[in-house]
């Protein structure tokens, strides 16, 4: 790896480094000046969606300044691979974490001290430990991953984050670069002041992800609807499915085993070799879907996830964004699905209700909830208001679900009516609760054993809402729930009115709602639209597949994830452009001097072997 080596000290400049190790000839969006302000020592706050380039705006510096980049990660899978990535870039990279032996340790500490490091990664909860270690090494920067960890109400904290104040405290000559793909405003002011940032350039980027589709459809037959979708657009293409609890994730992962998907389960449950070999498996080969609880996820940096589903509604929009943002990091088209239904609601509502934390906080769960159910309920572009969330206003998007096929909204006053006429007559002149399924047979007019044995036939508004069907009615329950005109009480999950349900029985209020058709259910979407292979003709398919192929042994010959040799949009770039010598795959996005070295040749082969 001479060459690479000698370009890797040659990179005086941040472009140099850019070009030279990673193989790329232009920045992005605010990435020059962000890698700028830390280069000549300034502290940096960096707000940047999943696949924007985050890890660049410290790793150039690292090699730009004297002495070693350290970088505060939060999983030790994801230094694993980031040192992984970066070893085959040429870049002298290591890690201390608690997998490692003594002896191992005592390697890169030497490395440390002898200056012989570009990059270390360590944990939260070890920095204090290695603080004497740190003292005697020439720090180039410290950078703090998955900087919103340090949110206490936000929907990933680490209490290991809020003692990152000891950085400025201990180093003060130290520039530090925080970053994160997701914070609100108020989880903005809250790594300022929790990590003293308070002098540090705030750079907030785009957090448009414009290749991922989203679409949120009517839970019905979820894992159905999954299977769908993955055999309809996505077939053999890594994802991830998110479920609410374990013994979904195991059910779903079985399931779709079952029916010739290379699904694996993945939750904090399963004994730490299960779950270690089933991520494993996921980084390293291709086609995996993973099924998981939200214990899944961070730092993972995939690149080539086509899809994210969830089958369970997330808490809050933060944790769907940053969910969702798992897919699609190469900037190739990917889709973020989510069925939900009036159950998760019920059940959220629920778990708020039951949970531990004060009034102050339950507040703030709620507030989140509320969130996460407008953006399901809305008419609007989804793109719109999820970014509208975050404080950033644009156009209606054109690539998700409402855009592709918009939903019919209409006046939902009478309907809302009719089912809090029903809950009021039931409380008030029977001192009775019930929950959706029961209120519905009553608005629809069934006489069912329950509603015969309670004389619920007698009552007013037995058979008064027949203009709606029954998952119709669900849909307005749904609605109305998220409107916050009812509430869900008590263990088995009764409805009640709220106090703002007065002005609607009152008539001083209008209800609309949102009509579900066949058509918003399942918006059209060319297949092409989830695959790297879109854009190639079918000769650079076949080459395509040649390469792909061609890396999935030589990652596992190294035991490394595939896409660290090189990923999707590399290889495609490759299948496109047939380089016939060594300088012209250099000119390849992606290629730079290490990998050029390493697999010029066997590349050039497997491309004369298609040719």
């Amino acid at each position: 790896m001479q060459a690479a080596a000698a370009a890797r000290a040659s990179a005086s400049s941040p472009l140099e480094a850019l070009t030279s190790v990673w193989g790329y000839d232009a920045f992005r969006g605010e990435q020059a000046e962000i890698i700028e302000t830390v280069s000549r020592g300034g502290d940096a706050l960096v707000l940047m969606p999943t696949g924007g380039g985050k890890s660049l705006c410290y790793q150039i510096p690292a090699l730009v300044r004297e002495g070693t980049g350290v970088v505060i990660s939060p999983l030790i899978a994801l230094m694993h691979d980031q040192v992984d990535a970066l070893e085959q870039l040429g870049v002298r990279a290591a890690y201390l974490n608690s997998t490692q032996s003594v002896d191992e340790r005592r390697t890169v500490e030497r490395q440390l001290l002898d200056g012989e490091l570009d990059l270390l990664y360590i944990a939260p909860e070890r920095l204090p430990a290695a603080a004497g270690l740190l003292d005697r090494a020439r720090v180039a920067l410290f950078a703090i991953d998955e900087a919103h960890c340090v949110a206490q109400w936000g929907h990933d904290f680490r209490p290991d984050y809020l003692r990152l104040s000891m950085l400025h405290e201990r180093w003060p000559d130290v520039p530090r670069i925080a970053l994160t793909a997701t914070a609100t405003e108020g989880t903005r002011e809250e790594i300022v002041r929790n990590l003293d940032l308070d002098d540090a350039r705030v750079f907030v980027s785009s957090f448009d992800r414009p290749n991922i589709q989203y679409r949120i459809a009517p839970k019905q037959d979820a894992k159905g609807q999954l299977l769908q979708i993955i055999d309809a657009e996505h077939p053999g293409e890594a994802g991830i499915v998110y479920c609410l609890s374990r013994a979904s994730v195991e059910r779903t992962a079985e399931w779709l085993a079952g029916r010739g998907i290379t699904a694996l389960p993945y939750h904090a449950g399963l004994p730490a070799e299960t779950r270690s070999r089933n991520q494993a498996r996921f980084l390293r080969e291709d086609g995996v879907v993973m099924v998981a609880t939200i214990a899944f996820g961070m730092g993972i940096d995939k690149p080539d996830v086509r899809f994210v589903a969830h089958l369970d509604l997330p808490k809050s929009i933060e944790g769907y964004y940053q969910e969702t943002g798992r897919a699609g990091r190469d900037g190739l088209p990917s889709t973020a699905w989510l069925a939900y239904g009036l159950q998760d609601v019920v059940q959220q509502r629920r778990m708020i209700a039951d949970g531990e934390g004060d009034a102050q906080r339950k507040r703030a769960q709620t507030l989140h909830l509320d969130a996460m159910l407008a953006l399901c309920e809305t008419v609007r572009c989804r793109r719109q208001q999820l970014l509208g969330y975050f404080g950033q206003a644009s156009e209606p998007c054109g690539n998700c679900d409402t855009c592709l096929a918009p939903p019919e909204a209409f006046d939902g006053t009478v309907p809302a009516q009719k089912l809090m006429s029903t809950i009021v007559r039931l409380q008030r002149e029977r001192g009775q609760q019930f929950g959706a399924g029961h209120l519905v047979d009553i608005l629809l007019g069934r006489e069912t054993e329950r509603t015969v044995k309670l004389r619920h036939t007698e009552l007013t508004t037995f058979g008064i809402g027949t203009e709606l069907g029954d998952q119709e009615w669900r849909g307005v329950v749904r609605q109305l729930l998220a409107q916050g005109l009812l509430e869900v009480q008590g263990e088995y999950g009764v409805l009640a009115l709220t106090p703002a349900a007065g002005e609607v029985l009152g008539g001083r209020r209008e209800v609309l709602l949102r009509r579900e058709t066949e058509r918003t259910r399942a918006p059209r979407r060319a297949r092409a639209k989830g695959s790297a292979r879109a854009e190639l003709d079918e000769p650079q398919q076949e080459l395509f597949q040649q390469l792909r192929a061609w890396r999935a042994g030589v990652a596992k010959e190294q035991g490394v994830p595939a896409y660290v040799v090189f990923n999707d949009a590399t290889l495609a770039g490759i299948a496109q452009t047939r380089p016939a010598t060594q300088a012209q795959l250099r000119g390849v996005a992606g290629v730079g001097d290490a990998k050029l070295e390493r697999y010029g040749a066997a590349v050039l082969d497997v491309v004369g072997a298609t040719g």
